[in-house]
């Protein structure tokens, strides 16, 4: 095999890898079954957030020589600073981190121990967390090199499965918005805001090899591209499963509730099993990963007087708060927090790619705080407890193309864009 034919795979099923969240594969059978007929175009939009984002992100780290800081650096230092932290609380313990704790209980501890309180059995999940972040072991290495296999196999199965011998027919569900929702919806996978912070170990592994200039670029979006076939067909096939239950339950089933019916519907008690397990378990090596990332950042931003081992102890113990409140619930918190923290990230990427004609840094500053502002008053209108505030830029927001689909940043970030744009120019060209 070629070299670069074979480092494009190496790093492409890397990229897979770190995109391919065991958290995530409870939204895709989710929006198949609120969609039926049009889960479709419903992936269509997932795919754009879920996938195609995440690989934005990860290029344009990679123009900027893969480091997150040298993207926010055009809006300023304090602006980096602030928006790096409320990254890495986002993925780390507010949201994502006690995801993979709620997921791992209702997927794989749940059914086999019905009897376990929730509490309980989130504590001995960030027990065994700490375990293996304070006393590092090889048994982390050799459980993600055969677990995404197995897990990948059994979803695999479960999805040829359901395509010769389908659970039901797809029906019209009657829900308008599909584009949208599944847009907004991949919002929930946090994959974007992981590849702006983490890309910097995509960059420095295509070095490795050997790579440089126009090359690192090249190799980075060739290996991009397998990630998002891979991970395309195992979110298309899983809504396609979503699909076929949309005459079996309520709409507001709770989103591992279907995902444990599914499997259990086609591969029987066992095969449910087997998936809740390899899902659980891979929760358990993200969550290390999170915790252990998380505990350096902190401690690298405090120049060491926040230590590591005090901040692993603290994000566990947040994991342990939040977790044990259930997946539904941390998905409704990170609604808002999401609704404000994405349309940011999707702003850098596209300036980053725009840097080489952007030619002064206003530009940048007006475009991301016109989107930081118009996400903020957006998300409060959306809040049904701040919505009733009687302001009235809250209340005009609402006037603005797209605020029913959730975009209502994305026309004033345009318009402020060219704007700052043709000052910029006019003022450069009279002096």
């Amino acid at each position: 095999m070629k070299k670069s034919t074979k480092d494009i795979t190496i790093i492409g099923f890397a990229l897979f890898a770190m995109f391919f969240g065991a958290g995530n594969l409870i939204f895709p059978p989710y929006l198949g079954h609120l969609f039926g007929d049009k889960y479709i175009i419903s992936a269509l939009g997932f795919i754009l957030t879920g996938v195609g984002l995440p690989l934005l992100g990860i290029l344009a780290c990679t123009k900027v020589q893969g480091n997150f800081e040298n993207i926010g650096a055009p809006v300023g230092s304090i602006f980096t600073k602030i928006f790096s932290v409320s990254l890495f609380l986002t993925i780390g313990p507010m949201l994502a981190i006690p995801r993979t704790a709620a997921t791992t209980y209702e997927l794989a501890i749940q059914p086999i121990f019905p009897w376990m309180p929730s509490l309980t059995a989130v504590i001995i999940y960030f027990a065994l967390n700490l375990v293996f972040i304070l006393r590092p072991s090889k048994v982390m290495d050799l459980i993600g090199k055969f677990l995404t296999p197995i897990l990948l196999t059994s979803l695999a199965i479960l999805i040829i499965k359901s395509i010769l011998y389908p659970l039901a027919p797809l029906i019209d569900t009657g829900k308008s918005s599909a584009f949208s929702t599944g847009f907004k919806e991949g919002y929930q996978t946090m994959d974007a805001l992981s590849s702006i912070v983490f890309a910097s170990i995509t960059f420095k592994a295509v070095l490795d090899k050997g790579y440089k200039g126009k090359e690192v670029m090249t190799m980075t979006l060739k290996s991009g591209a397998i990630a998002i076939i891979g991970l395309a067909l195992v979110y298309s096939g899983l809504m396609h499963l979503g699909a076929q239950t949309s005459s079996m339950f309520q709409s507001d089933i709770s989103k591992t509730y279907l995902l444990l019916e599914i499997s259990r519907r086609t591969l029987g008690y066992l095969g449910s099993i087997l998936i809740g397990l390899a899902i659980g378990v891979a929760c358990f090596t993200t969550s290390v990963g999170l915790i252990s990332s998380g505990s350096s950042f902190f401690e690298s931003l405090s120049k060491g007087k926040l230590p590591y081992k005090l901040n692993a102890i603290v994000i566990s113990i947040s994991g342990i708060i939040i977790g044990s409140s259930g997946v539904e619930s941390i998905v409704k918190l990170a609604g808002p927090i999401l609704d404000i923290l994405y349309p940011i990230a999707i702003t850098l990427i596209m300036l980053t790619f725009l840097k080489d004609r952007i030619k002064d840094n206003f530009i940048f500053k007006v475009t991301v705080y016109t989107t930081l502002i118009f996400s903020v008053i957006s998300t409060i209108s959306s809040t049904k407890s701040l919505s009733m505030l009687n302001i009235g830029i809250i209340k005009f927001i609402k006037y603005i193309p797209l605020y029913s689909s959730g975009f209502a940043w994305l026309i004033p970030t345009v318009i402020m864009f060219i704007l700052s744009y043709l000052y910029v120019g006019f003022s450069t060209n009279r002096v």
